[in-house]
């Protein structure tokens, strides 16, 4: 019974940090610290990760229009940029399924500790803030998911194979590299969460995979307990989401950057002091 109120909890801190731009991890590394599952660590592992099918059932629910090629209100020019879209989130992927399916054991073997965490969270705190000091007044060149090229969906791909370190916000890191490469908050936002749908369902799938494939099972209050992280994660980030992008259309991201270098600080003094 209590692994389900602390799923609840970690489904909470799931939905509110996957599309916000400081890092589902480095919050999942921290809370893991005080509130653990009575549950093998092959268990809870896999759980962390496909938690995150919730917050994409987020994003296909809220974007479920303008990401259905078939549907039947969108003419042919619309339909045509639909298939567009699908493509480019396409290629965007391939960088990251390139780096990241070789090395994904050792990452999680070498990359998954606080240390790593709290240097990537600060590391990228600072520069959500310089790179938004430095574009305060700069028009942004893509401000129309439309016209978002090819070339430039690659390169903000090539930023996501940088959220592999843990710590680093899948979100954070392609919202970021948008905004480098010249395309609006809320263009750079939208692409990052169509982004993750085929990223983060195929994470959850190879993470699955491994799980069963190695003799896991969800025995007992298992499956339930794996259920509730995956409902409540998705009702959050659904939540999340309407927030985020009402908050861009006025402000910047600087307020995310100073809480990664707080939060940061906070993972790097609990460990020194209580490890």
């Amino acid at each position: 019974m209590f692994d389900i109120i602390k799923a609840i909890i970690l489904g909470i801190v799931e939905g509110i940090t996957e599309f916000l731009p400081i890092s589902s991890t480095g919050h999942l590394v921290l809370v893991d610290e005080f509130i653990k599952m009575e549950q093998s660590r092959a268990f809870v592992d896999m759980f962390n990760v496909v938690i995150q099918l919730g917050a994409i059932m987020a994003v296909v629910v809220i974007y479920f229009n303008k990401l259905n090629p078939w549907a039947s209100q969108k003419n042919s020019l619309e339909k045509k940029q639909t298939w567009t879209l699908w493509k480019k989130v396409i290629v965007a992927v391939i960088p990251s399924m390139i780096v990241g399916l070789p090395l994904n054991d050792w990452m999680d073997s070498h990359l998954m500790n606080w240390l790593v965490v709290s240097v990537a969270l600060i590391f990228y705190g600072i520069l959500f803030i310089v790179i938004e000091n430095h574009n305060a007044h700069v028009q942004p060149k893509v401000a129309d998911l439309n016209t978002l090229s090819y070339k430039t969906a690659i390169i903000i791909g090539l930023f996501q194979v940088l959220s592999l370190i843990p710590g680093t916000s899948r979100s954070g890191s392609t919202i970021l590299g948008g905004i480098m490469v010249g395309t609006s908050r809320y263009v750079a936002a939208e692409f990052s969460f169509f982004l993750a749908i085929p990223t983060m369902f195929g994470a959850s799938l190879l993470k699955l995979y491994k799980y069963f494939s190695h003799g896991g099972s969800l025995a007992g209050l298992q499956g339930i307990i794996l259920a509730v992280g995956v409902i409540v994660s998705f009702v959050v980030a659904y939540v999340s989401i309407r927030f985020l992008l009402n908050y861009i259309k006025t402000k910047d991201f600087k307020i995310f950057g100073w809480y990664r270098i707080v939060l940061g600080i906070v993972v790097i003094g609990y460990f020194l002091i209580f490890h």
